[in-house]
């Protein structure tokens, strides 16, 4: 089950039925990776598509170049450098896309048993981690807050951020609409998120109904 299909030194040339028998594994490999980035998380259509068929299509390039790994881990980069160059993702994204390239890769040398067994490790650890909520701490937010000129920023809102926030820090401070405004940026983190709207209406009331603004940290809005 673990012995590779190119290891004997007769198989100088991938016939038909090893080629069709990787791709098809790789295929597989790449929609099980797929149902395992989808659970507990969502991505676009496109993300999900090169998920499913990147195994497959690193798995053909180690192929045709005989598995010289080296000259396929080029030629595979070179294709991901063309795609990936303006459009960082996420380490959630990259981490998938890692995955499935190395999946790819071990089905091109044409140990395919192994392909699999590395899958369903990956695969179930990945389910597990997102399950478990693994690595998510208390997130904190990003508060915007726009109020107007004649209002002294530096503690108007600090009685506010004491009662719902655990900690709180004002990150910086610019005006806008020609100077007659101030938008203030806070990174903090909420006591209890469900008075996330009754901490939004209590600003209101200070900064004279202008706009508020309250954002997830470090969230990107590119998608791949």
């Amino acid at each position: 089950m673990f012995k590779g299909l190119f290891d004997s030194a007769s198989a100088t040339v991938i016939s038909p039925a090893d080629f069709l028998i990787c791709i098809g594994v790789a295929l597989g490999i790449g929609l099980l990776f797929l149902l395992c980035y989808l659970y507990k998380g969502r991505c676009s259509k496109s993300f999900a598509g090169t998920v499913a068929i990147l195994p497959a299509v690193v798995c053909v390039v180690i192929m045709l170049v005989n598995g010289n790994i080296g000259a396929g881990v080029a030629v595979a980069g070179a294709f991901s450098l063309v795609r990936f160059r303006s459009a960082p993702g996420s380490a959630r994204e990259i981490g998938m896309l890692f995955m499935a390239m190395c999946a790819g890769l071990i089905c091109g040398m044409g140990y395919l048993g192994y392909a699999v067994l590395f899958a369903l490790l990956l695969g179930l650890v990945w389910v597990v981690y997102a399950s478990l909520s693994f690595g998510s701490f208390k997130t904190g937010r990003v508060l915007t807050v726009t109020i107007p000129e004649d209002l002294d920023y530096t503690e108007i809102f600090t009685d506010l951020l004491e009662e719902y926030t655990a900690s709180y820090e004002l990150e910086s401070v610019r005006t806008t609409n020609m100077g007659s405004l101030f938008r203030l940026s806070y990174y903090i983190v909420l006591k209890d998120p469900a008075k996330e709207k009754e901490l939004i209406d209590k600003l209101r009331c200070r900064n004279g109904n202008l706009e508020i603004m309250i954002a997830r940290s470090g969230v990107s809005t590119v998608e791949l």
